[in-house]
């Protein structure tokens, strides 16, 4: 899942979940439940997600992948 992903990704660079929360602006509970696959992480969310990791919007897609 894309959620794990990205969890997968901060937990390699050292990267804090708070981080996120003040670059992006999602609130830290819904955060959680992204980062944990327990809710979707809608479009804009993703990409306000990438552009605050500074990485390419394919980064956390699998091949095949339908949806975030």
């Amino acid at each position: 899942m894309v959620g794990q992903r990205i969890k997968a990704y901060l937990e390699e660079n050292g990267i804090k979940q708070v981080f996120l929360v003040e670059k992006t602006g999602i609130p830290a509970p819904v955060l959680t439940q992204m980062l944990s696959g327990s809710r979707k992480i809608e479009v804009m969310e993703y990409y306000r997600i990438c552009t605050a990791l500074k990485v390419d919007l394919m980064t956390f897609i699998a091949d095949g992948e339908s949806e975030v």
